[in-house]
């Protein structure tokens, strides 16, 4: 009898272990569900997946409005191929070009050796005009930089209007127009020939930059150098004003590209002008609403 008590007790013994063991093994199990689900929680963001989604669009009409005038901007990011604007109307509205054209009328004097590098002088005619700047010999990076009409206008007319209107044929540059050969030193100054929307000047730009136009890569390279308003170890900010005088009010241009962070930003500012304390407007609003997406940084 006593050994049948005692096997009972050896049996109910390791029954008592086991379960002790299972109920550990348990307990570990419990606990490490717990701990990772804990972690779990904590690694995950706040938001839904919906919010993380959104990406805010800055608000870029604001800036026009601080300056009380009307006008537009267009600004295209190219690795995100996103667009962000103010007045999408007037974005896709055509206008003359003015001095921006100085990009392609450069483009043209290059590429035919009108004049054979940037720094080549060209004579000043002696007529005296409201700019100082203009009233003096100069070449093309200086002209460029001055907006000097009478220069350009002369390169203009050495590429006389045939070959003019080919090359804008080419490339496609607006509406075309250049009017007939007693334009061809004025037709993106008059607001009833060359046309171009401030989208058109963006695709215009694209091509300039990727080297998608029907000049040498050297005319290429030389106007994009000219091009440069600032350069710093964290962007390279490229671009030309105009201002069209034909119209009532006058309009500002600024367009341009930056190139920052491993990506390009194409713009087209346009802006309504009465007088010229106007004009740092268009270039001061552009670089607002491009600190509005987190660049230029480091401009003052």
């Amino acid at each position: 009898m006593k050994n049948i008590l005692f096997r009972m007790w050896r049996s109910l013994g390791r029954y008592r272990t086991q379960a002790v063991i299972f109920t550990v093994i348990g307990c570990i199990a419990v606990l490490s569900v717990i701990t990772f689900g804990a972690m779990y929680v904590v690694a995950q963001p706040a938001s839904t997946s919906s919010e993380r989604l959104t990406i805010k669009t800055p608000n870029l009409g604001r800036h026009f409005q601080e300056f009380g005038r009307e006008g537009s901007i267009l600004i295209y990011d190219s690795k995100n191929n996103r667009f962000y604007e103010h007045n999408p109307q007037r974005n896709v509205t055509a206008i003359a070009p003015a001095s921006t054209f100085k990009i392609f009328n450069a483009l043209v004097a290059l590429e035919i050796s009108i004049v054979p590098d940037d720094v080549a002088v060209l004579t000043w005619d002696g007529i005296h005009r409201e700019i100082d700047a203009w009233n003096h010999d100069t070449n093309l990076r200086q002209a460029f930089k001055d907006s000097t009409v009478w220069f350009y206008q002369v390169l203009a007319r050495r590429a006389g209007y045939e070959r003019m209107q080919q090359f804008i044929n080419k490339v496609g540059y607006g509406n075309r127009q250049i009017g007939t050969a007693a334009d061809i030193d004025r037709f993106w100054l008059q607001q009833q020939l060359l046309q171009i929307t401030p989208k058109e000047q963006i695709k215009f730009l694209q091509r300039l930059y990727q080297g998608d136009l029907p000049f040498s890569q050297r005319t290429i390279n030389l106007v994009k150098d000219i091009m440069i308003r600032e350069q710093t170890p964290d962007y390279t900010l490229r671009g030309k004003t105009g201002w069209l005088t034909s119209t009532k009010p006058n309009i500002g241009w600024f367009v341009g590209y930056l190139e920052q962070n491993k990506n390009v930003y194409f713009f087209a500012t346009t802006l309504d002008m009465d007088k010229a304390e106007d004009a740092p407007a268009r270039i001061e609003i552009t670089r607002r609403s491009l600190k509005d997406l987190g660049l230029l940084a480091q401009m003052n």
